[in-house]
């Protein structure tokens, strides 16, 4: 097998080991140093003497017997020792053979999830912790997704298995009243994951497709845990029908295409397949959410075969049903979108007079890209072309801002067409045109209904500050 192989299967294997090690053992940070130590043990053996016949079992045992030497071998440890002694059964301290098949095979990667997304948490902290223990990936992979020094990501991370601790936080799967909710915030936690890599809130890419391979590969795992979860089905397929369409949505320059002007021969069909499967199945078994509803907005993008051939009326209609389920500033803000295309564009922009006025909302560039493109279509250039440079200063995406000031530029030259731009062409056509309705910037503090949460802005901003004093100090 190649050092590729062998990396696949680590990677795989990993969040089931530190699992297996944190339910038996309690210890999340000691339960990851062994982790660590045993796929290190792996690399330097399995290349030479081949891959064991169960290569979980392996990692398990050697991650056992190396947290368990750390806690008889330091002195300063003997009183938690004896703790973890009375707990474990006997039988634990045996050593058979490292590749023997034991109880290892249980999967806790759903406890494991809901662990990382713990309601202590803020959720920059439950996104961290997720991609590190349940996504395998490494704090420099991602500090490199969020932009930010890996000492910071570091020392976010240790904060959050620190607060774990501090709130004695368990390793078991919440009460069946609990469930729901603490599956919601996962499910939260998967959906921020995703926007973040589909349109990077910073830098020269407009995607970030390991983040967004990530978010998909957790929530097939998640649905896999919870199949009858209809939102859990409906995420699942709002991420695979606005993922398939990813080779379409830039030039080879990395400029950005909005919806509207993509080739559609470039999508994924297989992936919007399984979403619309997924759709299909998940609306008729259950009270819809609000996943389900931008779900099924995707799946109508996906199904015309052009952009003139769209059913804005169906699409007006499901905004409607998310409104009235989850009424906000993002839901209105997409379906004025949808209003222009049935109803005209004037309609639409006395429908986002509201937005324009909540000062809230006054920094986020979608806002004035959806007011530029309205304006534009109501022929008032001027405006439009004021409206356009203003989203193109707020956003922080090179992307979005070559696009936006060549939407203002364009103006006067190009006329108008019938095509819904606005937040697709800022850069997001997740959103307006692929169902997704959020104006978060990925990982600000807004709930799924888009309603700013107070409780929620002052944990991520005292976790920001945090992050700030950690990197200057580093």
């Amino acid at each position: 097998m190649t050092a590729t192989g062998f990396e696949d299967v680590w990677r795989e294997c990993a969040p089931h080991v530190l699992a297996a090690l944190v339910r038996r053992y309690g210890d999340f940070d000691t339960a990851e140093d062994a982790v660590q130590e045993a796929l290190l043990a792996a690399a330097r053996q399995w290349p030479t003497d081949g891959m064991p016949d169960n290569p979980r079992g392996w990692l398990v045992r050697v991650a056992s017997r190396r947290l368990v030497d750390h806690w008889r071998t330091d002195q300063a440890r003997t009183d938690r020792e004896d703790l973890v002694a009375r707990r474990t059964p006997a039988r634990a301290f045996v050593a058979p053979a490292a590749d023997a098949p034991d109880g290892s095979e249980r999967d806790d990667s759903l406890t494991l999830l809901l662990l990382c997304c713990h309601p202590a948490l803020p959720r920059p902290s439950q996104v961290a912790l997720t991609l590190r223990a349940v996504g395998g990936l490494s704090t420099a992979q991602i500090a490199r997704a969020f932009l930010v020094p890996e000492a910071t990501m570091a020392q976010r991370i240790s904060r959050a298995k620190a607060r774990l601790r501090q709130v004695g936080a368990r390793f078991t799967v919440p009460a069946p009243g609990e469930l729901p909710e603490r599956v919601a915030v996962v499910a939260h936690v998967l959906y921020l994951i995703f926007t973040e890599g589909h349109t990077a809130t910073i830098g020269t890419s407009l995607t970030d497709t390991s983040l967004a391979e990530e978010a998909i590969r957790l929530t097939r795992q998640l649905h896999g845990h919870l199949p009858g979860a209809g939102e859990v089905s409906g995420l699942l397929a709002l991420m695979l029908l606005t993922d398939a369409r990813r080779t379409a949505r830039t030039h080879p320059d990395g400029s950005l295409v909005p919806l509207a002007e993509q080739d559609r021969s470039l999508w994924d069909q297989e992936q919007i397949g399984e979403g619309v499967r997924l759709v299909e199945a998940a609306l008729p078994s259950g009270p819809v959410g609000p996943y389900q509803l931008q779900a099924a907005i995707a799946a109508v993008h996906a199904e015309a075969r052009t952009a003139a051939e769209t059913d804005w009326p169906q699409i007006e209609a499901l905004y409607g049903m998310l409104h009235s389920l989850t009424p906000g500033p993002v839901v209105t803000l997409n379906r004025a979108v949808a209003v222009a295309e049935v109803s005209g564009p004037a309609a639409a922009l006395r429908m986002i007079e509201p937005l324009l006025a909540d000062r809230r909302l006054r920094h986020q560039h979608r806002l004035h890209a959806v007011h530029a493109h309205l304006l534009e279509l109501e022929g008032r250039h001027d405006e439009a072309r004021t409206a356009y440079a203003t989203a193109a200063r707020l956003t922080t995406s090179i992307p979005e801002q070559r696009y936006l000031h060549a939407r203002a530029a364009g103006l006067g030259r190009v006329p108008a067409t019938g095509s819904v731009m606005a937040v697709g062409d800022s850069g997001h056509d997740h959103d307006s045109n692929g169902g997704e309705a959020h104006l978060e910037g990925k990982l600000d503090p807004v709930d799924a209904g888009g309603v700013a949460n107070p409780q929620q802005a002052g944990d991520q901003g005292a976790e920001q500050s945090r992050d700030n004093s950690d990197g200057d100090r580093e």
